[in-house]
């Protein structure tokens, strides 16, 4: 499972969206997201589909690299699922059976969440899939410039993050030679009822805290000897350009959320039966 996060992990190719600038498709990002919350019905979901297969192809990403992120959140998905299909009421009974009742509505709107909460994973996984941390890193400080003004520590948030997303990688390998060393001396972490597999956690969890915080001292010590002091006077090797390609992202993006927006208000008009039966509201 640890090797199925795919946060953090860049996948160096050359492409239309490796060499997109980080400030648009973040804007995008955030633009996919409001799109996925604002569709009301499976044609707006399906307006977000198509773009995010088209940021697939355009990335030259394996598929398989980019469904990767869906598996880790995969028992999440399960779980919401199943509270949704059996707290959601509606008019037309499917099944009862006790306590447990099953509406259409509550079906119609699980397959609805389900599809979106998985849009919504991939589109954030191919993000940091084709975009360096520290292009992220310019993007998020090039783009929160303005609270600078109001003395906001813009610099240090953006290193932040860009730290916590370069070590994911690396402490997802080092809880994975922590679990093989376990394994070897005869640690199980598969057999036993809940309760025992957490307690068998622990072995993990001591070890993995004490590499991360050695990590971090040793990065701090770097730092300190690259004479690092946060953000004043520092100079980019590589400044942040828009070009031809982040305004066709921008106008995809546009459309996109007003596509979404047009779908939900005339929906009912351009295709009134299949409406009926698949309307989420």
């Amino acid at each position: 499972m640890l090797n199925d996060v795919t946060f953090g992990q860049y996948y160096p190719v050359k492409s239309f969206a490796h060499r997109s600038d980080p400030r648009i498709k973040l804007l995008a990002l955030i633009a996919y997201i409001v799109a996925l919350f604002l569709a009301k019905n499976f044609y707006g979901l399906a307006l977000c589909f198509l773009v995010l297969c088209t940021a697939i192809i355009a990335s030259r990403v394996p598929l398989g690299r980019v469904l990767r992120s869906v598996k880790a959140v995969l028992i999440l998905l399960v779980f919401t699922a199943v509270l949704n299909l059996f707290f959601h009421g509606g008019s037309h009974l499917l099944v009862h059976w006790g306590i447990i009742k099953i509406y259409l509505e509550g079906v119609i709107f699980t397959v609805f969440f389900v599809f979106r909460l998985f849009f919504l994973v991939m589109g954030s996984a191919l993000l940091t899939l084709t975009t360096t941390p520290v292009e992220l890193t310019d993007g998020i400080e090039s783009l929160l410039k303005p609270l600078k003004y109001i003395k906001f520590p813009v610099h240090e948030l953006a290193l932040i993050m860009s730290i916590a997303l370069r070590f994911i990688p690396t402490l997802i390998d080092e809880t994975n030679r922590i679990i093989s060393a376990q394994k070897a001396r005869g640690a199980d972490f598969e057999s036993g009822n809940i309760f025992k597999r957490i307690k068998a956690i622990v072995p993990i969890l001591i070890p993995l805290l004490i590499s991360a915080f050695r990590r971090a001292e040793e990065l701090g010590d770097a730092m300190d000897a690259r004479c690092y002091s946060g953000s004043k006077n520092r100079t980019k090797y590589k400044k942040l350009r828009f070009g031809w390609r982040d305004l066709i992202c921008f106008l995809v993006f546009a459309a996109l959320i007003t596509g979404v927006v047009m779908f939900n208000i005339y929906a009912a008009d351009i295709f009134p039966l299949i409406y009926e039966y698949i309307r989420i509201n």
